[in-house]
């Protein structure tokens, strides 16, 4: 059916419908790669050295140099970890509510355009479905116009219609599937960031007897 033609010529086959998944297919494809190594350098930090650093500083009384730290560790867990330490050097506010106001903040750049994704592959198979009836309906209309036509003129118009169908799905599926995988990549970041506060919290508050009745 391909045989000889061009990309804009199965483009064309396929209707305006493939131009917009065409479309979409790239702004998934950008939002994919850019999660993935935003994703792939924040995980570089393992939670566990991280948090040891942390405690190595605050025994040794260097709450300047764990800030410090912080500044220069590329972690969502690093900014939580520093709202806290900010608040218990300055004495400004409840550590556990700068830490926890830190989390959302970091969550929300977490999801930044990950909605995109989702709305993608929820869309795209639509998108092919609406082409594919548009498609259908050229294919009834241009037979009726001529007044003639077999069998295999309808399947001719049926299958070239159905290319929108095949692309929709074509871009939806990655989508869900990247969707998916940083979905599962956040909650991980947030139970780190979660941890990373509730260790730090936990060190801050034995250290300064009274202060949990304070924060309480």
């Amino acid at each position: 059916m391909f045989e000889g033609k061009s990309f804009i010529e199965i483009l064309h086959m396929g209707g305006w419908t493939l131009y917009v998944l065409l479309a979409v297919s790239v702004l998934s494809i950008m939002v994919i790669f850019a999660k993935l190594y935003e994703f792939w350098k924040k995980s570089k930090i393992i939670r566990s050295d991280f948090i040891k650093t942390i405690l190595y500083n605050l025994r040794k009384g260097r709450i300047d140099e764990a800030i410090e730290f912080c500044d220069k560790t590329a972690s969502p867990m690093a900014p939580v970890a520093k709202a806290g330490l900010t608040a218990y050097r300055d004495k400004e506010g409840s550590i556990t509510e700068a830490m926890d106001r830190e989390i959302m903040i970091e969550t929300v750049k977490l999801e930044r355009f990950v909605t995109i994704l989702g709305t993608i592959g929820s869309v795209a198979v639509y998108i092919g479905l609406f082409g594919t009836v548009l498609g259908i309906i050229r294919a009834f209309h241009d037979i009726s116009m001529v007044g003639s036509g077999g069998i295999s003129i309808v399947i001719g118009g049926v299958s070239e219609a159905l290319i929108a169908t095949a692309t929709g799905l074509f871009v939806a599926i990655p989508a869900v599937v990247a969707y998916n995988f940083f979905t599962k990549f956040i909650d991980k970041f947030i139970v780190n960031m979660e941890y990373c506060a509730s260790a730090v919290e936990d060190f801050l508050l034995r250290k300064t007897p009274g202060k949990e009745n304070e924060e309480n």
